[in-house]
């Protein structure tokens, strides 16, 4: 049985920083490109950030410079460092990979 579990999500003020990450289980985690996505209160779910086995990453333009995504095949996680946060950055962060998705955990940027 696959399952992706997030966690770090909460609530942060403007400009600071969090640390997202996703335990993977029930896969062949160094085999898969690992995904982040995001979905705001009344908008679709957004491409953030992708890790592939050989460790290449892509990010959306709206996070680039901020957000970091890394992978710890031994351990079977994947991260998402967070700095800079944004208002507009508030959403449910969900890991992904091949046809599997986590619940997801909120991340609230508020003061």
């Amino acid at each position: 049985q696959v399952q992706l579990v997030e966690s770090g999500g909460g609530l942060v003020q403007p400009g600071g920083s969090l640390r997202l990450s996703c335990a993977a289980s029930g896969i062949i985690f160094r085999f898969n490109t690992m995904h982040w996505y995001r979905q705001a209160p009344g908008k679709e779910r957004e491409f953030v950030a992708s890790i592939t086995t050989g460790g290449a990453t892509n990010y959306a333009d709206s996070v680039k410079g901020r957000f970091s995504i890394s992978r710890d095949n031994a351990k079977n996680m994947m991260y998402l460092q967070m700095n800079s946060l944004k208002p507009e950055d508030t959403a449910v962060y969900s890991c992904h990979a091949t046809v599997y998705w986590g619940k997801g955990t909120l991340v609230t940027v508020s003061s």
